[in-house]
């Protein structure tokens, strides 16, 4: 019993401390214990929200479904302009090589004829007979019968006139519709950035309202977007390529023109030379002959002369 009490009057001034360190280890057990409950009480929100918010599929078609009407009308813009690009593609490209082949087809047949009269009936002939080739002969044609009481270099400006005025018109027939290709690949890049931006804004905003910054969260409307941009490029990219392409091959078509237009003029010129020529002889022929009877009656008039 001594002993007992010797012991509680050896504690007995740190009784109280004692137990108030006690008290702040059973405080701080307590709320250790309590913080992993409310951790998963503040998560649990968060987590269903990720769930509720990511789509199951991030194809492109499930983007583009769960995208804002906004960026589903960009898409659907941009999505229009690329089949336009390779509708343009398709029947500007056929009709190409259609108009290239009789341009190169009829300019051999001029150079090879003799005067405009033969080429003309050979370009008549065959797939040649119609396409700015023909128009030219045709012209050059009609303005000589036009022509033939006036002077040969009045007769050659006038033709040449017609002549540039063909090509000019065959050149602005071929290129219908490249320049819908040059504002499709001048535009489509900053209209599907328009997308990106308007989706990515309603992304923010949706962050905002949840409350979260987990990617889950965030990555739906950002990739939405993104894809609004990717489809501007590929409307872009080779409505660029296919442009400059037609502006190449569109360029040698008006060099053909060119060619046919020069054969043209040359035709005519030699023909207005044959005739000038010839109706020179006439008259040299027709001088020698008044000469040659002048003399001859001036023999028979004066016989004695001999």
């Amino acid at each position: 019993m001594q002993d007992d009490d010797a012991t509680h009057s050896l504690f007995a001034p740190a009784g109280p401390a004692l137990r108030g360190f006690l008290a702040g280890l059973i405080a701080i057990a307590s709320l250790a214990s309590a913080m992993p409950v409310s951790a998963q009480e503040v998560q649990r929100p968060s987590a269903a929200m990720a769930t509720a918010t990511l789509p199951h599929d991030l194809s492109p078609w499930s983007m583009f479904a769960n995208a804002d009407v906004v960026v589903q009308a960009v898409m659907l813009g941009l999505a229009f302009a690329s089949v336009l690009t390779w509708t343009i593609w398709l029947g500007k490209g056929f009709e190409l090589v259609g108009a290239k082949r009789r341009a190169r087809d009829a300019t051999r047949k001029l150079g090879n004829a003799g005067n405009l009269a033969e080429a003309k009936r050979e370009i008549e002939r065959g797939s040649t007979r119609r396409g700015p080739v023909a128009d030219l002969i045709s012209a050059a044609t009609a303005e000589t019968m036009r022509s033939s009481d006036l002077s040969a270099e009045g007769m050659k400006e006038r033709v040449a006139i017609a002549l540039s005025r063909i090509e000019a018109r065959a050149g602005r027939a071929i290129a219908r519709g490249t320049g819908l290709l040059a504002t499709i690949g001048a535009t489509a890049p900053f209209v599907g950035l328009f997308g990106t931006v308007w989706g990515i804004m309603n992304a923010f905003i949706g962050i905002s309202q949840s409350r979260t910054t987990n990617l889950a969260v965030v990555a739906p409307g950002i990739a939405e977007a993104l894809l609004a941009t990717a489809i501007g490029l590929v409307a872009a990219i080779p409505a660029v390529i296919i442009y400059n392409a037609f502006v190449r091959s569109i360029a040698g078509y008006r060099a053909l023109l060119s060619d046919a237009s020069g054969e043209v003029l040359q035709h005519l010129s030699r023909d207005l030379e044959r005739q000038q020529r010839g109706q020179a002889n006439r008259v040299s022929s027709i001088e020698t002959a008044a000469v040659t009877a002048g003399q001859a009656t001036a023999v028979s008039d004066n016989p004695t002369a001999g």
